[in-house]
């Protein structure tokens, strides 16, 4: 059950959430949005209230909001079909639900807007009728909703559980290393570097990996003793675990203590590191997406669908925080990639409307079909990518 579920809820809610930004956006300014969908291909479970058919579609990669848009036969292809059909079709993405009979559709409603009903929709609710901040407004929507359930879940997280850590405790030695020429021993707990006082390993890792080649002086308390300790570190190359780029860094040979303490801050503080813990997430992958683009960064590394089952299946094995983080990172992740300058995506439609804001004129629906099937060619492929990754990694496990 926990290998459904646990993909559903992590999927289902980074995707929700990033929909929900633009139809509230959408509808604030003034736009008609005839569907809200979860998911693509055939419905599960579709009701409409409103102006709005609400519908939770087989494949739930992804979602959309259908708005009314003068550019509707561009993006039909994207969408599930133009707004101006009369007759309704079948099908998550179709117009309507199933015709029934001489009657006609099931949902007609002879005072409704199309596509519900024979109404036109009037030019001040379409998209483009809009003004560039506005249009902007719907488009970034969608990215600020996944980095508000970011944030919120990694404040949650932490005014729950605590700020984890691993304590500066040495755990084991490595001989010949400068740890074990300088006299570091298990057990030592490192409360001070060069005079600074430190509690967690990471603070400790930090100074010491910049500082190769110097000499750094340890504060250590050993059996209730507290003793100072000199150690050089040396320098040795390592690849970095976001860019993949080979980087010089200190080392002195020391495993930390296989513990996690817990800081419980209050909750001022809690919104602090989770805000902050957000951004350093955003700006990792920052980081890694330019690294995949100078080709710092192997597209082996990539990971789909699957992989992303996977690990949510593991995240609810270790409990609700594990899970809460992973649909945090997930969320500022659908955030920085959604404003990618692809043309599907969210950064490349604020693009097109700057740009043809600046030209004057909107593109012709030809330029705009053929810049947005290559915008889906782009994804197509990096879809196939990572599933190729999903798939060569699947086996090397199950074998």
């Amino acid at each position: 059950m926990l290998t459904w579920l646990a993909p559903l809820i992590v999927f289902g809610l980074v995707v929700f959430v990033h929909e929900l930004g633009h139809f509230l956006a959408a509808k604030a300014m003034g736009v008609y949005a005839p569907r809200f969908s979860i998911g693509f291909g055939p419905a599960l479970w579709r009701k409409r209230w409103g102006e709005t058919e609400y519908v939770l579609a087989l494949l739930p990669l992804g979602g959309y909001v259908r708005m009314a848009s003068r550019e509707d036969q561009a993006t039909a292809f994207l969408e599930g079909g133009s707004e101006e059909r009369d007759v309704p079709e079948v099908g998550a993405n179709a117009t309507a639900p199933m015709v029934t009979g001489a009657e006609g559709a099931r949902d007609w409603d002879p005072n409704a807007m199309k596509p519900f009903g024979p109404k036109p929709i009037p030019e001040h609710r379409w998209f483009e009728s809009k003004p560039l901040v506005s249009r902007l407004f719907i488009l970034i929507a969608g990215v600020t909703m996944n980095a508000v359930l970011a944030i919120v879940l990694e404040i949650g997280a932490v005014a729950a559980y605590g700020r984890p850590y691993v304590p500066a405790v040495v755990d084991s030695v490595v001989p010949g290393y400068p740890a074990a020429h300088a006299g570091l021993v298990r057990g030592d707990s490192v409360v001070a570097i060069d005079g600074t006082p430190v509690t967690e390993w990471q603070q400790l890792l930090t100074r010491i990996r910049g500082s190769a080649g110097e000499r750094v002086t340890l504060d250590v308390v050993r059996a209730g003793e507290r003793r100072t300790l000199t150690v050089a570190p040396q320098e040795t190359e390592r690849e970095s675990q976001i860019t993949g780029r080979k980087e010089r860094v200190g080392q002195i040979g020391v495993l930390p203590a296989p513990t996690v303490a817990r800081d419980h801050l209050p909750f001022s503080s809690a919104v602090v590191y989770g805000w902050n813990k957000t951004w350093e997430s955003a700006s990792s992958i920052v980081q890694i997406v330019r690294g995949l683009f100078s080709g710092a960064v192997s597209t082996s590394q990539l990971g789909g669908p699957i992989s992303i089952g996977v690990v949510s299946v593991q995240a609810a094995q270790g409990g609700v925080e594990s899970l809460l983080l992973l649909i945090a990172f997930l969320s500022i992740n659908v955030a920085v990639l959604n404003l990618l300058p692809v043309p599907i995506l969210d950064g490349g439609q604020i693009l097109l409307n700057i740009l043809e804001t600046a030209k004057g004129s909107a593109f012709s629906a030809r330029t705009r079909e053929y810049i947005l099937r290559a915008g889906l060619l782009a994804i197509a492929l990096l879809f196939a990518l990572v599933m190729f990754n999903d798939i060569k990694g699947l086996i090397q496990r199950l074998g």
